[in-house]
């Protein structure tokens, strides 16, 4: 497999935590997945920012976007992180490595009572390619090594529905760098069709109700009139938002606590962290991730 890119921004190096029971001088560090562009990540969160520290009483919260996926999961593993969003592949690799490094606390929930999404895999409206059937021998992107929607549920689910492995079925693959960078590259003709992430709920020509398809759409990244939906994956688990175990727990408390009441009290705040609608969060263990953690361990293998 290709080498993963790592490492967060240079500035987690400086800002490291000792791992400790409390957040060092009383500040949160949130990392941020990669995949979408920096400033839009930095802006749809600000809002957690100002709003944890003027409710919560951190003397600052800082956000980290990270280059990759895997740049969020190693300051998981170094402790110079304390809060993440994390995919469930994302999980299973802390897990994997760590099982005490963090603990899921909460995921979100669908506008239909679903705690799951969808990988989709979309190639161009003018391409004439309409079924997966029409792929076999053509280029598939994915999105991140590190991605669940984007890379090991379609690895995994893709051969039952072909009828053999990927790398035989498709005459190339290749990854995007992130779900965002995914479907521009689609558009742009590096790939056949690529897999990216929605919640598969409400209408495939607004983007679904939230995911990745329809935070490109509401910032006008992506017309749905210039793409088709080939497949479609089995509900994959939400993923989870995670906390560095090592925090004492009345910090958790009050952040899940904090988190849980958010779509109430700020629900602009809520969508714009979580890129779309949803009805809420709902509590989750390590157990909720149980086959996803098998199924990476079995494919990737960390």
């Amino acid at each position: 497999m290709t080498a993963i890119r790592t490492i967060l921004l240079a500035g987690i190096a400086a800002a490291a935590l000792t791992t400790g029971v409390v957040a060092q001088d009383n500040v949160l560090r949130i990392g941020l997945l990669g995949g979408e562009n920096e400033a839009d990540r930095l802006r749809d969160n600000q809002c957690l920012v100002d709003l944890m520290k003027s409710e919560l009483g951190f003397s600052d919260v800082q956000l980290f976007p990270a280059a990759d996926y895997n740049g969020v999961i190693q300051g998981l593993l170094g402790g110079t992180l304390d809060y993440a969003e994390l995919g469930a592949s994302s999980y299973a690799a802390v897990y994997l490595q760590d099982p005490n490094a963090v603990e899921p606390i909460l995921t979100t929930e669908q506008t239909d009572g679903a705690t799951g999404y969808y990988s989709i895999m979309l190639a161009r409206k003018d391409s004439g390619i309409e079924t997966l059937e029409d792929m076999k021998g053509k280029k598939l992107g994915f999105a991140d090594p590190d991605s669940t929607s984007g890379y090991l549920v379609p690895v995994v689910a893709l051969p039952n529905d072909v009828k053999m492995p990927v790398e035989e079925y498709f005459s190339e693959t290749g990854f995007g760098g992130g779900h965002e960078n995914l479907v521009l590259a689609v558009l742009d003709e590096q790939f056949d069709a690529g897999v990216t992430w929605g919640s598969g709920v409400g209408e495939f020509s607004e983007g679904y109700s939230s995911g990745n398809i329809r935070s490109m759409v509401d910032k006008g990244m992506l017309d749905m009139e210039d793409v088709v939906e080939l497949w479609k994956s089995p509900l994959i688990p939400n993923g989870p938002i995670v906390l560095r175990s090592s925090l004492d727990q009345e910090t958790k408390d009050k952040i899940e606590a904090f988190l849980k009441a958010l779509p109430e009290t700020n629900y602009e705040c809520f969508r714009a962290a979580q890129a779309g609608d949803y009805n809420g969060y709902v509590e989750v263990d390590a157990t909720f991730y149980d086959a996803i953690i098998a199924a990476r361990k079995a494919t990737i293998g960390g």
